[in-house]
């Protein structure tokens, strides 16, 4: 970087607005997309108060320059060409989107082959997102500065823009967390016939699906611990714990429930529980119900040795990772 006699801005000048100008001879080396205009005076007549460039790539992103040249009035760009960096084709980015960069616009000095670079101050970062997805300087060049032939910018009604962009690579990671209403399907029924001839304390249901994830029913028709042999005991378990990643784990609300064929009158629970690995299971109530009522046809639970047992997942989370480039 060097100065010479002639200085439209000085070899390092910050200005107020916290914009570095620099002059040097030295062109840009970093990935950069150069924006000739010929004619530059038919663009100051037009209507359309921008115009801008093709798309061009760099860390793997689309870009184009997008020129005001007679200045971005609502950003108080009056008698000045104002000059931005726009990011394009972000409508496949992933929601929450960030790209951080570090821009710096350059002007050709075609008299003199050198570059005036202008820069925000102290490497600050510029972040394109949903909601800012064009950044850039109202006040890149002034009218006077761009007509006043000695300084080489506009030469024959010609001018050369340009930028050099400095993606700032990192990854984002993330997840998102949905509370998922009466998710379908929800509802399993489990019919258990031949109850009386039941040998295994520990009986399965077969596996039932909700929301991708495998669950199963346990039912102890002998109960466990200090009232083995006085109740039943019903339990709701996730099977495949495998597929949730470690330490994260999974909320259910649901109802656990040993239908009354007869009066409808039916014993039910609701339980909330985080699943997780490794798996526990979750209990219904350990002291359910006493077997003697079971054996009581009147109760309607067990009628010509069935019992019908219910699990209805009423809310659950489900996660979802993303990353970002």
């Amino acid at each position: 970087m060097e100065g010479e006699s002639y200085h439209p801005h000085p070899a390092a000048d910050n200005d107020e607005s916290g914009i570095v100008r620099s002059n040097t001879d030295v062109p840009p080396a970093h990935d950069h997309y150069t924006f000739q205009i010929k004619n530059f005076s038919l663009l100051l007549g037009m209507k359309e108060e921008k115009c801008h460039s093709g798309q061009f790539e760099v860390g793997g992103y689309q870009w184009r320059l997008v020129l005001y040249p007679n200045g971005k009035k609502n950003s108080n760009g009056n008698d000045y060409v104002s000059l931005y960096l726009a990011i394009a084709a972000t409508d496949a980015f992933p929601l929450g989107w960030v790209v951080n960069v570090h821009i710096r616009f350059f002007v050709f000095d075609q008299i003199r082959d050198k570059y005036l670079t202008i820069q925000d101050a102290n490497g600050r970062l510029r972040r394109f997102h949903k909601l800012m997805t064009e950044c850039g300087f109202a006040r890149l060049l002034s009218h006077d500065t761009l007509n006043d032939s000695s300084n080489g910018y506009l030469v024959d009604d010609t001018c050369v823009f340009g930028v050099e962009v400095f993606v700032i690579k990192g990854t984002c990671r993330g997840e998102i967390l949905s509370m998922v209403n009466q998710p379908q399907p929800n509802y399993f029924t489990w019919r258990i016939d031949n109850y009386t001839t039941l040998k295994n304390r520990w009986n399965r249901s077969g596996q039932f699906t909700v929301e991708g994830l495998e669950w199963q029913l346990l039912f102890f028709s002998e109960g466990e611990g200090t009232e083995a042999d006085k109740y039943w005991s019903l339990y709701l378990r996730l099977v495949d714990t495998e597929s949730l990643p470690p330490n994260r784990k999974l909320y259910a609300k649901y109802k656990l429930r040993i239908r009354d064929q007869i009066n409808s009158n039916h014993l039910e629970k609701t339980v909330e529980n985080w699943f997780y690995r490794p798996p526990p299971i979750s209990c219904f109530c350990r002291t359910l119900l006493p077997s003697r009522d079971s054996e009581d046809a009147s109760k309607g639970y067990l009628v010509g040795d069935c019992l019908f047992i219910e699990c209805k997942i009423d809310v659950i989370s489900v996660v979802k990772d993303f990353s970002s480039n």
